[in-house]
């Protein structure tokens, strides 16, 4: 293998025996020309050195006694200094830093640090960094922090999502040129991390993901010398090669080729890895392009995967393959533009793919076990393919699949979303793919195409349903779903008694159906010490069931007008939608005038009792803040864009978002929620309900709401978490009108900045906050076509898309009293921001 190697000066070489060496650099001792600092226990050696064929000259470290050496770092890589000049030196300056001056004392590389005194000095450990500190041995600049092109053992490089600061390598220019050259070896932020090259801004090479001792796509790795540790409260991911005691001489360096080598040493040089390496062109990112798979052993390499065909297949015979394969046969459920096809249900199977890198961008859903991994990818439309490796978990992807590689050995199993065309369209069912676990068959029967499918045994049909009998044959909850659903539509709701029988039947859905009795034990006969909160649907209580399980039972309130509706409609909704930012709804009970819903408990309380709360928000680091309003755009994208139901929520507040023991978010309360069909982009109702502060202006005014009304709450909501304080407050600076009024004027002075809370402002990222406050004014424009939907929330949030200039967002409808909004064609739910949570888990 070649090495990216670098001699030293010629005339330095034959000058050697003249030179000096010298074991610090301070104040009255200097490193100059014929000088070199050497480590304790003489490993490595920094001086000026020259790369062969080169004119010019730098500061440089590299291993003392191993030829040919190899330098591993360079100190002023973007600015030589003349081969001729022989007056350089490397000195500690008055204000303590070290710096690099040329012949005409101009400086011309400096630490630029913030220094004490100028009693500091300059040493060379044995693990090759190169520190500075001050005379009572505390570091304060090390080379280990600016890293070249080289990572030596015990050093790392990595990502600190806070301050936004990356520990990446750049590749030299060429092999006689330190400067920066195109190539740039770095760690992901995403969880699991994976280490990458770019060439430029295009991805040229990745490892797979990291799974707890190796990475996916190098499953020869040895794993006794690499780690990667990824803190996600910290934000932080960091790789590094471990060497303990110096055992192993060796090194990782990014090529001005583009390769990421690894190297060490026994007698000579010896190059172990390198990737991507010429005779392995499955290594080079995309190379079969999306949904196309790469084989080295195979001819030729690319192949799309099983159910795709090639986009071009001229270009697929020449040896083309970066456009890559699409689908032979479009998923139904992806026909969002075709309205009949949309509600047509199909077959669906996972093809298992064996001994795979697995693709890049991958989702990670903790929360699923290999089964749940399964059944969350066929409800969701959006999941493409699957994995669940037991050192990570469930991955699921949702966007192209890209830089698929099958290996002869090692990798994971990838299972892919295919139609499987062996039977009918009429259900939906998951074939056994053939991985030793049975798949479970769901029967989800369409509820616009069931015109002949005979729903009860007196042969009446959803479509022509006129009324409902008490006397019902036995249904499933899921089929009971189906025709609540249409008695919605239809405006008829079915005898309150037959209902109830209804809900006691299967379980087709794992919803359970409660007796009374036992909600009654469980939360000691509703005993007011249990009282989590009250909504506007009625309180809720903590409660403990007989087998340990901590639950939050909503009881209906007697004298709450539009209960019952909430019930049926959250039943409805909630059931059918699993996301690991959506509470879940363990069951319910309807015995006698009781109506009770049954949620998991979430012990964190919800969101507001921490934000406008002076102690409890000092809990909140900006790292939780940041994942909690990435959590809720998560949920919000899936209730609008990847669930069996598109859903809009209508009542998003921060007194709907509950806290688990992780401080992770989950939206709740669906009473208020709508369903609407795939190529619906408004609704109109004749009732507005919500929360003041939170509807938009389409929505509080002319009762028209779509996606963009749950965005535009969002925004609100965004907003809100950055500073702590309610929208519908009047005691902004300046008496703005509300928190948005607020936003828009220290934005538009170049202030936004002092929007941030005051009790989190040492914790915070200033590019992550500036991104959130300018995506909140995005969320809360105006018009609903201006603001962005979620898809592009989530990608501008994780700083995969640009942000467009906002433009000035409405607030003066707000000016409105309670009853002047009331006077609208409906009315308006309660004003008041009462969470179901209000008191502290126990």
């Amino acid at each position: 293998m070649t090495l990216h190697l670098c001699s030293l000066l010629v005339f330095f070489m034959l000058q050697a025996l003249q030179s000096s060496t010298i074991n610090s650099i301070n104040a009255s001792s200097p490193l100059v020309q014929n000088q070199t600092l050497v480590s304790g226990n003489e490993i490595f050696e920094l001086g000026f050195f020259t790369p062969d064929g080169s004119t010019k000259q730098y500061i440089g470290i590299w291993y003392k006694n191993m030829t040919p050496s190899r330098v591993v770092w360079v100190a002023n890589r973007d600015k030589p200094l003349e081969r001729t000049d022989q007056s350089a030196s490397l000195i500690i300056g008055e204000d303590g830093n070290l710096k690099l001056l040329d012949g005409q004392r101009s400086t011309v590389w400096s630490t630029n640090v913030m220094v004490k005194s100028n009693y500091s000095a300059a040493l060379l450990s044995d693990y090759g960094n190169f520190v500075l500190q001050d005379r009572n041995a505390n570091i304060m600049w090390e080379s280990f922090d600016e890293p070249t092109d080289t990572l030596l053992p015990n050093m790392k490089i990595g990502i600190n999502m806070k301050t936004g600061k990356k520990l990446n390598l750049v590749s030299w220019k060429g092999k006689d040129d330190p400067s920066f050259g195109r190539f740039v070896l770095g760690v992901t932020s995403e969880t699991p991390s994976q280490l990458f090259i770019w060439n430029g801004s295009s991805p040229h090479w990745r490892s797979g993901q990291w799974e707890k001792t190796k990475f996916v796509g190098i499953p020869a790795m040895d794993n006794t010398y690499y780690n990667l540790q990824q803190d996600n409260a910290q934000g932080t991911s960091y790789y590094s090669n471990n060497n303990h005691n110096n055992s192993i001489f060796g090194y990782t360096f990014i090529s001005s080729e583009g390769s990421l080598e690894a190297v060490y040493w026994v007698n000579s040089w010896f190059t172990y890895y390198k990737a991507p390496a010429p005779d392995k062109p499955c290594e080079i990112y995309g190379i079969c392009g999306s949904f196309g798979v790469c084989n080295t052993s195979s001819s030729p390499i690319c192949r799309c995967l099983k159910g795709f065909k090639p986009r071009s297949e001229e270009e697929w015979k020449r040896g083309n393959w970066t456009r890559g394969c699409i689908r032979e046969l479009e998923l139904n459920c992806q026909k969002s533009t075709n309205k009949v096809a949309s509600m047509t249900v199909e077959k669906v199977m996972f093809w298992k793919m064996e001994l795979m890198k697995l693709p890049d961008s991958a989702d990670l859903l903790i929360t699923y076990d290999a089964e749940g991994c399964r059944s969350w990818c066929l409800e969701n439309c959006s999941c493409l393919a699957y994995s669940y490796v037991n050192a990570i978990g469930c991955m699921a992807w949702s966007k192209d699949l890209l830089d698929t590689q099958q290996f002869s050995n090692g990798g994971e199993d990838l299972f892919i979303r295919l139609v499987d065309t062996s039977a009918g369209v009429d259900v939906d069912v998951v074939a056994d793919t053939g991985s030793g676990v049975p798949l479970r068959t769901k029967l989800i029967i369409s509820l616009s195409t069931i015109f002949g499918i005979i729903l009860f045994g007196a042969g009446i049909s959803v479509c022509g349903l006129s009324k409902w009998r008490g006397k019902l044959r036995k249904m499933t909850i899921s089929r009971l779903f189906q025709s609540m659903a249409a008695a919605i539509r239809s405006k008829e709701l079915p005898r309150e008694t037959a209902w109830k029988e209804q809900m006691k039947e299967g379980d087709a859905s794992k919803l359970v159906v409660y007796d009374f009795d036992s909600i009654r034990l469980a939360t000691d006969n509703f005993d007011a010490k249990n009282k989590l909160g009250q909504g506007g649907f009625g309180p809720v209580y903590k409660g403990k069931l007989n087998n340990g399980k901590e639950i939050a039972a909503k009881r209906l309130s007697s004298n709450s007008g539009q209960g019952i509706a909430e019930f049926k409609n959250e039943i409805l909704l909630i059931s059918k939608l699993q996301h690991r930012n959506l509470v879940r709804l363990l069951g319910c009970c309807t015995e006698g005038e009781e109506k009770i819903l049954v949620y998991e408990y979430l012990p964190n309380k919800s969101l507001d009792a921490f934000l406008f709360d002076s102690k409890e928000k000092a809990k909140l680091s900006w790292a939780v803040h940041f994942r909690i309003i990435e959590g809720v755009a998560r949920g919000l994208l899936y209730l609008h864009r990847d669930s069996c139901l598109r859903v809009i929520h209508r009542d998003l507040k921060v007194s709907n978002i509950l806290l688990d023991e992780k401080m992770n978010p989950k939206i709740s309360d669906f009473g208020l929620a709508r369903m609407f069909e795939g190529s619906q982009v408004l609704v109109n109702t004749h009732k507005v309900v919500g929360t003041l502060g939170y509807m938009s202006p389409e929505y509080a005014m002319g009762g028209t709401f779509s996606e963009k009304s749950d965005v535009y709450s969002f925004g609100v909501l965004l907003l809100e978490i950055i500073s702590s304080k309610k929208n519908t407050c009047l005691d902004y600076p300046g008496q703005h009108l509300n928190l948005l009024a607020y936003a828009w004027h220290l934005w538009c002075e170049g202030r936004g900045l002092e929007l941030m809370d005051a009790a989190i402002v040492d914790t915070f990222s200033t590019s992550e906050v500036m991104r959130c406050i300018q995506l909140g004014l995005l969320c809360t424009q105006d018009l609903a076509t201006d603001r962005p939907n979620m898809s592009a929330v989530v990608l501008m949030l994780n700083g995969e898309s640009d942000l467009s200039q906002p433009k000035k967002p409405a607030y003066t409808f707000q000016r409105l009293q309670a009853h002047e909004v009331q006077s609208q064609e409906g009315s308006i739910r309660s004003m008041n921001t009462i969470t179901i949570t209000t008191v502290e888990g126990r």
